[in-house]
């Protein structure tokens, strides 16, 4: 293992800068995840009010689009 961080860092970082900039990105992304997942389950809780609002308003301009015709 030692061998395939040495050839990924480089000779110009060391192990532990390598490790410890691995670890930041791997834990910075675990967070968005956690966001990503947090914010769908959101958008999935009112999705049939959000669906219903949005049938609603096109259901509305449609009626309008009617009435300015000829």
């Amino acid at each position: 293992m030692l061998t395939g961080i040495d050839r990924v860092a480089g000779s110009k970082r060391s192990r532990s800068a390598f490790i410890e900039d691995v670890l930041r990105q791997y834990l910075r992304e675990r967070e968005k995840a956690v966001r990503r997942a947090r914010d769908l389950a959101l958008l999935n809780k009112f999705a049939d009010e959000m669906n219903a609002e949005a049938e609603d308003v096109l259901r509305y301009q449609a009626l309008e689009d009617t009435r300015d015709e000829p």
